[in-house]
């Protein structure tokens, strides 16, 4: 979700509080549960709570062309929108986007709003979710910009790279990489209506 169809949650948390620290992203820290315990760990010293994060979120919007590339493709396929974001985040999103199926992660906070902790759906989930529409016999486009998403494109019958950081490119150069909605659209399109 984030970097594909809405920006990076918590690079503009970082922008809001001036905490540099928090522009760390899955982009730049392939270890997820590393990734959270640092952000958890920077959001205690600081004393950020959840509903000052949910008041940054809520300026947001999403990416220009996110919503009309999204219906456009659920005007040929089904998408569904699996991100390592938390229901707590994501909610102003689903709504945005036209209420798609969003699978997503949830936090753990504690009576004072501070989040302690976070709940996964399983491990490796992304790649799970693939190998589950897989066993139901669906052909899965699978589209993402970080590390969290490789497993999940590595898993995919085609796995697309959508405005991925160098790191990223250099580091799995065997996936197409497309830099903006028009580009992304063909390529799907060309999996979609092969003949």
């Amino acid at each position: 979700m984030e970097g594909v169809f809405t920006p990076e949650i918590w690079v503009n948390v970082a922008r809001k509080t001036g905490i540099e620290e928090l522009k760390i992203t899955t982009r730049d820290e392939p270890d997820y549960d590393k990734l959270m315990q640092y952000r958890i760990n920077i959001l205690e010293r600081h004393n950020i709570t959840l509903s000052y994060i949910q008041e940054v979120i809520a300026s947001l919007d999403l990416l220009p062309g996110a919503k009309s590339f999204f219906d456009d493709i659920r005007t040929h396929t089904q998408a569904i929108v699996v991100t390592d974001s938390f229901v707590e985040f994501a909610m102003p999103f689903i709504e945005k986007l036209g209420k798609p199926l969003v699978l997503c992660h949830n936090l753990i906070t504690d009576e004072r709003g501070m989040i302690t902790g976070y709940k996964l759906r399983q491990p490796d989930p992304k790649r799970k979710v693939v190998q589950a529409f897989q066993s139901l016999t669906y052909e899965v486009i699978a589209i993402g910009d970080s590390y969290n998403d490789m497993g999940m494109i590595q898993q995919a019958d085609h796995g697309i790279l959508y405005c991925p950081p160098e790191n990223v490119v250099k580091d799995y150069p065997r996936y197409p990489v497309t830099g903006n909605y028009a580009e992304l659209t063909s390529l799907i399109n060309k999996y979609i209506l092969k003949p």
